[in-house]
């Protein structure tokens, strides 16, 4: 039986989620998975929070509290904002005991087989409080695209930045201290080892992935690969179990793959089939699709670390096909959380109707390149290609249905042009949910054609202009019902509310149906997004 396994990347346990983690994985991960469903395919969809990122520490000393406190309360915060916007998760994994026991084991089989190596590097040092430091703890400059950036993964040209190679590296949290750089003796994967297999499999012509990530991959691909740290000399994170590096933790970057296979079999746990072994679900098995969807800044880890690590098992493992996105903007600048320059998923939640906000940040997900969120633009895109056309469409047929004043089960025949209008839509919005050429932009501009197609339809219908039969009233009913259970990864709760709330509304045969019963149809609320009141800065 075909079966999809739906991953996005646990986020940084340092926060709340806004709506740039929400359009860019969230939801495009929501709708492919909520699709599937609706085409039969068993599907698990599972993230969680990473608790072991130096981004926690720096978070907590920023705040004032304990790392394990914000931990704590993001692991919340997090779950309450996926439910906000019906992000179906089913299975939701933080970084608890079973994930790192996991994790160890994972890499011990490798560590045990020799796949990792000793080796010296050199890291920027802060003599006074004896720190090596790494990813959220030192800041500088990327020595390949020579934009600002941690020691770690830079996030605008997707390069990994071994911390002893950043540019004029300064502390974050102690920027006037001068550093040293000094070397330690850490466990590595000679990435090089992997290059032409990595090659092979990801630079064919049939391989899905985006555009950027296929560019940035050639280009890594190029060159000699540098060592990848499997520890760091720090004291945060999973303790390594390895005894030539004690006292070091795992470098978290690592996680990325293991933490997929621990995730996926909790949802399926969560689902009522767990798997024997943790990583049975992960087995290579022919009919088993893994699926990522995430940030393009996570190409390095996941899309050459991770599957490298997959390929030190031999063919046992399944290989991922991975999604990526780019950053959305607010107001054409990038969100921050320490600016304030920022919209969380809960207060997008709480301004707009879900289904509303899904539509907008399925119209403007970042696909391909930057774009941008705005509340006006929310009000106005949302008004012109949903709302208003919805409800043209609504009012029109509930004034036929009225004026007929139906009995009770009154059924519709429909004919066979109305059933080949219903399977053309049908194949219309799946068309842009295959895996191959995926797009929630796609997936909302044919919502928007066929809603303005279908509105002017009823506005036909009514006014006389098509004679008003029972088999033409018939199709257009049948044509809305299936528009419905089309869009309903998107449209989540208008198509609970019309078409009851059975999950998944399946769309096998939806459109063959020889008879419609007819029913007034619900309006959708009139949008007016105004900026939220924040409070006034203190008085200096």
């Amino acid at each position: 039986m075909a079966r999809s396994i739906v991953i996005v990347p646990a986020p940084t346990a340092n926060g709340d989620l806004h709506v740039g983690h929400l359009c860019g994985p969230f939801l495009a991960a929501d709708v492919y998975a909520r699709y599937r469903r609706a085409a039969g395919v068993r599907t698990l969809f599972g993230s969680g929070v990473q608790e072991t990122q130096t981004f926690v520490v720096s978070t907590a000393r920023r705040l004032g509290i304990a790392p394990e406190s914000l931990t704590e309360r993001a692991e919340e915060q997090v779950r309450s904002s996926l439910a906000a916007l019906g992000i179906s998760i089913d299975g939701f994994a933080p970084g608890d005991k079973g994930f790192r026991d996991f994790l160890c084991e994972f890499l011990g089989r490798l560590h045990a087989e020799g796949v990792f190596e000793l080796r010296r590097m050199s890291f920027p040092y802060l003599p006074r409080t004896g720190e090596y430091l790494m990813e959220a703890y030192v800041q500088g400059i990327c020595p390949t695209c020579l934009a600002d950036s941690c020691g770690g993964v830079c996030e605008s040209c997707g390069h990994h930045i071994n911390p002893g190679e950043l540019r004029e590296p300064r502390s974050t949290e102690h920027p006037d201290e001068e550093l040293t750089v000094r070397s330690a003796e850490i466990l590595v994967l000679p990435l090089e080892r992997y290059r032409e297999r990595l090659r092979a499999h990801y630079l064919r012509p049939e391989t899905v992935m985006r555009p950027h990530m296929r560019q940035a991959l050639g280009e890594m691909l190029s060159r000699p690969l540098p060592d990848f740290p499997i520890t760091f000399p720090t004291g945060w994170g999973v303790p390594a179990p390895f005894p030539e590096v004690p006292g070091q933790a795992i470098n978290p970057a690592v996680e990325a793959i293991p933490a997929g296979i621990h995730t996926a079999a909790v949802a399926a746990a969560a689902t009522g089939h767990p798997p024997q072994a943790v990583d049975d679900l992960w087995l290579a098995d022919g009919v088993t699709e893994v699926v990522y969807f995430m940030g393009f800044d996570n190409t390095h880890p996941f899309a050459l670390v991770g599957v490298a690590l997959l390929m030190a098992f031999g063919d046992r493992y399944l290989r991922p096909t991975m999604l990526t996105n780019e950053f959305y903007e607010l107001e054409h600048e990038k969100f921050s959380t320490s600016r304030g320059h920022v919209v969380w998923a809960q207060e997008l939640a709480a301004e707009t109707p879900r289904d509303i906000g899904r539509f907008y940040l399925a119209s403007t997900s970042p696909e391909h390149q930057r774009t941008n969120f705005s509340r006006s633009a929310l009000a106005t895109l949302a008004g012109t290609r949903l709302i208003q056309p919805w409800n043209r469409l609504a009012e029109a047929l509930n004034r036929w249905y009225d004026a007929q004043n139906p009995p009770a089960g009154w059924t519709l025949p429909v004919s066979p042009a109305g059933r080949t209008a219903a399977a053309t839509m049908i194949s219309r919005c799946t068309g842009q949910a295959e895996l191959s050429h995926y797009s929630l932009n796609r997936i909302a501009e044919t919502i928007t054609a066929q809603l303005a197609r279908l509105a002017e339809l009823a506005a036909r219908f009514e006014s006389g202009d098509q004679p008003a039969t029972s088999e033409r009233a018939g199709d257009l009913y049948h044509e809305v019902e299936t528009f419905l259970r089309a869009a309903a990864p998107v449209l989540i709760d208008l198509a609970d509310e019309v078409l009851g709330a059975t999950a998944p509304h399946l769309l096998d045969g939806a459109a063959e149906a020889r008879q419609v019963h007819p029913r007034r149809l619900p309006r959708l609320a009139d949008l007016e997004v105004a900026a939220p009141q924040r409070p006034a800065p203190p008085a200096a």
